[in-house]
């Protein structure tokens, strides 16, 4: 039973559903109802975020040995070849299904899954690079949720939105690593700049975020439950993280912030929700 579970930990399911989520959001947003095709498109993206996982501990190994030594690499539940094979598996059984949803289905999810690979491999401990990819495949994943209806464009407001958020959490989530970064030789905004330096740079994106947040109303594309959802359940808690990490940068405090966003985030996938449908 533990076997499993430590495979379980290394492709982070809350992840793979919050990509899955964010297909089917992007899909609901077209205001359509979801069909085959959507859930083949959210079972591509579940596939992909779970083999990214595994490959991204396989070469970060080292760095989880200072950071996160009790996952299942570094804490030796789980071999390093087993680990690699496994991500090598889920990426492409994700890739392989892609087909099904036609020439931009199978273009995106072999995109997303080379740029992931990338990031593992040589562009996670680069200033701002693998943030970048990593906002980008977040944000694809609505898009891909359009291309599962014919709508992409429909999918194009939320995957801004999430371009954003990640990128200002992915420089949070480079704050908190920035012990074993340094040892490992990483350059991330964080071991580069300082830490309190590079929570300024996310601090910016999530206020790029918060700002353009009431614009889907303004324009008419989302109704008024939305903005009542966004800036209660997202914003205002925004604000207060924002102004939380100004006051407190250790490590355990920017753990905390960081599975406070991951809240936020899903608070964000029903804001769209209701935006759509309510």
């Amino acid at each position: 039973m533990k076997h499993w579970i430590a495979y379980l930990q290394l492709i982070r399911p809350v992840n793979v559903a919050i990509a899955a989520g964010a297909v089917l959001v992007g899909a609901l947003s077209s205001g359509l109802r979801p069909g085959e095709s959507v859930w083949l498109a959210c079972l591509v993206a579940g596939l992909v975020t779970a083999g990214g996982n595994a490959i991204n501990d396989v070469y970060d190994l080292e760095i989880d040995r200072i950071n996160r030594p009790r996952r299942p690499l570094p804490s030796g539940r789980i071999r390093r070849k087993r680990a690699a094979v496994l991500g090598a598996i889920l990426l492409l059984l994700g890739v392989g299904i892609s087909p099904t949803l036609g020439w931009w289905g199978f273009t995106v999810a072999l995109m997303v899954a080379l740029l992931l690979v990338a990031y593992s491999a040589r562009l996670k401990g680069t200033i701002l690079w693998g943030n970048l990819v990593v906002s980008l495949a977040a944000g694809l994943a609505f898009v891909y949720g359009g291309i599962a209806t014919g709508r992409p464009g429909t999918a194009l407001i939320p995957a801004g939105f999430a371009f954003l958020f990640h990128l200002g959490r992915e420089i949070l989530k480079d704050a908190q690593d920035v012990t074993g970064d340094r040892a490992g030789g990483a350059r991330t905004l964080p071991a580069v700049i300082g830490v309190r330096e590079a929570l300024g740079w996310a601090g910016l994106f999530l206020i790029l975020l918060i700002v353009a947040s009431p614009m889907p109303y303004l324009a008419g594309r989302y109704s008024l439950s939305y903005l009542i959802v966004v800036v209660l359940g997202v914003d205002l808690p925004l604000i207060w993280v924002i102004f939380s990490w100004r006051r407190d940068q250790r490590t355990e405090h920017l753990n905390r912030l960081s599975l406070l966003l991951k809240l936020i985030m899903c608070v964000g996938l029903a804001a769209i929700l209701t935006g759509v449908w309510l």
